[in-house]
């Protein structure tokens, strides 16, 4: 896509407030915030797209105070193309001076085994504090609710537990389909891309 459909994209679901003076306000920081959003098309397997991005990397730095480059890759992708990415990455775009971090969205792998795969490939490149693994929908209100209402209040905390609560249900909904998604939960399912973690986070109560 060429920049103006990624800003379309990148800033299309966003709401200005109904009061003018923050709806001006609003407007000209999103116009800011596309002015610093950039976008680089090219392909996860070929040198030729990391070394376009560092290309481009190098030229936004360049007006920046400081000698050190600091780095931040976030990959949401695929899971079939985290290791080949975060290799390219590694070989073509990592900054020699500063430091460099990259970010994985779960879910990582189909299931223990091809998760060990995975890590073991990623930590060939990328050292352990280099690394950070996430669940992107822990972030929601929802679920950062929950974890104040639990753990913050004494009584609840003693009484959500497996002597209390015989089970529980989460209903996930979203006012639209898999929008151009198909093929990845074809692959990986929507409850690993949703649900894999929730064990991890509450505990197997």
């Amino acid at each position: 896509m060429d920049e103006e459909e990624f800003h379309k994209r990148q800033t299309g679901h966003l709401s200005a407030p109904e009061d003018d003076a923050e709806g001006k306000k609003f407007e000209e920081n999103v116009k800011k915030f596309k002015e610093i959003s950039t976008y680089v098309a090219g392909p996860y397997d070929e040198d030729s797209g990391f070394q376009e991005l560092l290309k481009h990397m190098e030229e936004l730095e360049k007006g920046r105070s400081g000698d050190k480059a600091n780095r931040v890759f976030y990959m949401a992708l695929p899971p079939s193309v985290f290791t080949v990415v975060a290799a390219g990455l590694k070989k073509n775009c990592y900054s020699k001076e500063g430091k460099n971090r990259i970010i994985i969205e779960k879910p990582f792998g189909k299931d223990l085994e091809s998760c060990r795969e995975m890590m073991t490939a990623l930590s060939a490149e990328w050292a352990e504090n280099e690394t950070y693994r996430i669940d992107h929908y822990l972030g929601k209100e929802m679920i950062k609710n929950m974890l104040v209402l639990r753990f913050g209040n004494v009584f609840l905390d003693a009484a959500l537990n497996k002597n209390y609560v015989s089970n529980i249900q989460i209903t996930f909904k979203e006012p639209f389909g898999t929008e151009g998604r198909g093929g990845y939960f074809d692959e990986f399912g929507i409850i690993r891309d949703v649900c894999q973690n929730r064990e991890c986070t509450y505990g197997r109560n």
